[in-house]
């Protein structure tokens, strides 16, 4: 499972020249799965990102975590994390199959909402459009 995580003061995602999901203030999550990724890898991920401290507390020190800070969360599925780019042309074969990764999607969703976090999402397998404004700027790539 990797994750490119932005520490956002918003985002959206929209599809079809609509909003899908948006937030004002937290992370967005770009979210790609390969083939030996389980529901316990995305378990690990997601109370991880609940626990993360990467937030500012009141001195500018990354002290707080999502929770703390009352940030939400968008997810928004993108395979192509997983993408070989040693060629001219990128190859997804480490990129898990679409059934599966939607799967882990849904749970990795699931799992943060039991961490008490809001989450909104992109839509799986639908051409996105994703903007945001990251805070800081501060971006990480997390792998379980």
């Amino acid at each position: 499972m990797r994750i490119v995580l932005e520490r956002v003061a918003m985002a959206a995602v929209t599809v079809n020249k609509e909003t899908v999901g948006q937030i004002e203030f937290g992370y967005l999550l770009l979210v790609g799965f390969t083939h030996t990724d389980t529901d316990e890898i995305t378990a690990k991920m997601a109370q991880k990102i609940a626990n993360f401290r990467i937030m500012e507390d009141e001195n500018g020190k990354m002290n707080k975590t999502i929770l703390e800070t009352n940030g939400k969360i968008l997810a928004v599925p993108q395979f192509t994390l997983y993408a070989d780019t040693s060629g001219r042309r990128p190859g997804f074969l480490d990129a898990a199959s679409p059934e599966k990764a939607k799967a882990l999607f849904d749970t990795f969703v699931f799992q943060l909402t039991s961490e008490n976090l809001t989450v909104k999402t992109g839509t799986f397998g639908a051409f996105m459009t994703v903007e945001s404004k990251n805070e800081g700027p501060l971006t990480l790539v997390l792998e379980i």
